[in-house]
This record gives structure tokens, C-alpha cells and sequence, in this order.
């Protein structure tokens, strides 16, 4: 297997411009700007981000399988895969809570 310095730098560079491309995505997960932000919203919010990533997720998969040539193969797969790492997170994120939970409430008072 031979890989030449300049495909390899070259590919590097059109991942990174189609980076910068869904790093303008909408529906990417915002980060509040308040530091008085509740948890129960922060919380919120970011429930309502991931299942605004798995809506898209799903919109863009009907628009494929229905044949529109506005939506290729490759924003699908990168959109399911947003929103499956956006769906792992949040899973781990209640977990360590329910952790925490049980821990503190086995604490002896």
C-alpha cells in the first residue's frame, strides 16, 4: 500500500473544509451563553438539541430514500452519525447522574 504525501494532504484538507461547512449546521449542539442558567434548562436544551439532530437525522434519510437529488449519501451518514454520538453522550451523561444519585443517597446521613 502506497500513500502519496500529497493525496494524503490533500484529503486532509477537503475534510477540514467540510468541517467548517457543518460547523454553521443549526441544529449543531449550542453551548449557553448565561452563566445563571438553571441545570434543569441546560438540561433541556440539550435534550432538545439531540432530538433536533435525530429529526434532521430523519428528514434527510426519507428525502434520500425518496430520491431527492439534493441529498446525497454522504450528508446522510455524517447526519446519522451526528446524532448517534449526540444519542451515546446523552445516555452517558445519565448515567454518571444515576451514579451520582445512588452514591449520594447510599451516603449515610
Amino acid at each position: 500500500m502506497n500513500i502519496a504525501a500529497n493525496n494524503l494532504y490533500s484529503e486532509m484538507q477537503s475534510m477540514s473544509l467540510q468541517a467548517t461547512k457543518f460547523e454553521a449546521d443549526p441544529t449543531a449542539i449550542k453551548v449557553p451563553t448565561t452563566t445563571s442558567a438553571n441545570f434543569g434548562d441546560m438540561l433541556q436544551q440539550a435534550m432538545d438539541s439531540v432530538n433536533g439532530l435525530q429529526q434532521n437525522t430523519g428528514d434527510l434519510r426519507t428525502r434520500f430514500d425518496q430520491g431527492d437529488r439534493s441529498v446525497s449519501l454522504s450528508d446522510v451518514m455524517i447526519a446519522s452519525q451526528k446524532s448517534g454520538i449526540a444519542f451515546d453522550a446523552t445516555v452517558q451523561v445519565r448515567n454518571k447522574l444515576i451514579e451520582s444519585y445512588k452514591e449520594i443517597m447510599s451516603m449515610p446521613v
